[in-house]
């Protein structure tokens, strides 16, 4: 009598596929670190707190830079407080909790980040954050 010999199928896990996402994720992680470096270059020395932090860059968030002459960078581009309301309305208009994040310089008017702030919640965005940075112990 001839008994039929079956072997179990080999249960090998596809790395190809696996590999590909990988890679993937890691191309993604790293163009998103080069934006949010970018944004974090410019000449801006942010306010020292005692309770600061150098909170990272959330997903999404919008970096709007004060500069010392009282300049608005965003996404590395001299911005008028008309071109920075079309700008937030349009964006508004699409992510309803868009959160922004002020980088204004310690040296800068407080009246320059007054206007910022208000032409933030005039475009309908009411999620606004502050950089500071830690104190340095000495």
């Amino acid at each position: 009598m001839k008994f039929n010999n079956r072997e179990p199928e080999s249960a090998a896990f596809p790395l190809a596929p696996m590999i590909d996402v990988v890679f993937l994720l890691l191309i993604f992680f790293i163009a998103t670190m080069q934006f949010s470096q970018s944004e974090r270059e410019l000449n801006v020395s942010v306010p020292v707190a005692e309770e600061g932090a150098d909170a990272q860059q959330t997903v999404g968030e919008i970096i709007v830079n004060v500069k010392e002459n009282g300049e608005v960078v965003v996404d590395n581009s001299v911005m008028s407080q008309d071109q920075l309301y079309a700008k937030l309305t349009r964006i508004a208009a699409v992510h309803k909790n868009q959160a922004i994040r002020i980088r204004g310089d310690g040296k800068v008017e407080y009246q320059k980040i007054v206007q910022v702030i208000d032409v933030c919640q005039k475009a309908g965005i009411p999620n606004i954050s502050f950089a500071t940075q830690v104190r340095k112990k000495q």
